[in-house]
């Protein structure tokens, strides 16, 4: 039997690439053949999927101070992680976040950065901000957009909130209180303006305008495509040949609802493999009853306990792994 280990991340446990690592060694052990590729849907994790980072640079962090972000240059493509630069993990969590002076500037240098080492093709991934500038910040540590031409500028977004969404979709969860988010949707609101008036773009009602905070509105006028993230990455990486050349795909987050369905890594694989009709295991650290009867899947919360499962994640998931196949097996 040959098997896909296409996980995304465990976050707070593991990286996609080691739930890759672990379903791949349980895979092997049980004596089938593994081919094991990371995912992500723009967010975290980006980075390494396509390839992971062989550069880095000191910009400014979310919060105004600096920090060194990794980011990738290869074949003149560039890879940049928001999240590395204008993250909310850099900011301290929720908790620690400034919603109101968070800023998207470090991107906009990072990007600079790029196009001046020779990038013709700059991927930005969108998710995991700390932000919801609207990207104005990002924009103007561009530089003149004049040199941006003739540069293909993607950005890569996990979900598809129009601009004036972001704040009363995200905000919340980047720390900002009831009076904050008011603030920021009447900031975004200028900022719309600002754009229409000053480079003749309406970005208001685009899909995926919204994602970063703003960020990828910011960059749609920079000249930037706004693509799903994960059917992005899957294309960059074949995904689609590895599942047709695969008689089990196993993959896996940290926790499965019903958002799990809309537009991220598990909802992308389920479509990819049924596409070419090849079954689909789940591996979740946690799992929402709305979802658990509608897919094939395990969570290791249930089975081996909350500590185990976000202490030991990795053998969780080997010893998970290691029963369906021996199921599958029998």
């Amino acid at each position: 039997m040959r098997v896909l280990a296409a996980p995304d991340k465990f976050r707070g446990s593991l990286t996609a690439l080691e739930a890759t690592r672990a379903i791949e060694k349980a895979v092997e052990e049980s004596g089938c053949s593994s081919m094991g590729v990371p995912l992500a849907d723009g967010g975290e994790g980006t980075l390494d999927v396509l390839g992971g980072p062989n550069q880095t640079m000191t910009v400014t962090g979310p919060l105004g101070t600096p920090v060194e972000a990794e980011w990738r240059l290869a074949d003149r493509t560039a890879v940049i992680e928001v999240a590395k630069v204008s993250g909310l993990t850099l900011a301290g969590g929720p908790e620690a976040n400034n919603p109101l002076e968070a800023t998207t500037k470090g991107t906009g240098e990072l990007i600079r950065c790029a196009l001046e080492k020779g990038a013709e093709r700059i991927i930005v991934g969108l998710g995991g901000s700390a932000t919801t500038d609207g990207g104005l910040a990002a924009l103007e540590a561009m530089g003149s957009l004049a040199r941006y031409k003739g540069i293909e500028l993607i950005a890569a977004c996990d979900v598809r909130t129009d601009f004036l969404s972001s704040a009363d979709s995200f905000a919340v969860q980047k720390g900002a209180t009831s009076a904050e988010l008011k603030f920021l949707n009447r900031r975004l609101e200028r900022i719309t303006q600002l754009y229409e008036e000053k480079y003749g773009i309406s970005v208001q009602e685009t899909p995926r305008s919204g994602a970063a905070g703003g960020l990828a509105g910011g960059l749609l006028v920079a000249g930037a495509k706004l693509v799903d993230g994960f059917d992005f990455i899957a294309q960059e990486i074949g995904l689609d040949e590895m599942i047709v050349e695969s008689d089990l795909v196993i993959t896996g987050e940290g926790c499965l609802d019903k958002t799990s369905f809309e537009g991220k890594v598990i909802s992308g694989v389920c479509r990819y493999a049924d596409a070419a009709s090849v079954p689909v295991f789940i591996v979740a650290g946690a799992i929402s009853d709305e979802v658990a009867e509608k897919v094939d899947c395990v969570s290791l919360v249930e089975t081996f306990g909350e500590q185990q499962a976000f202490s030991d994640t990795e053998r969780c998931i080997e010893r998970i792994v290691t029963e369906h196949i021996k199921l599958l097996s029998q």
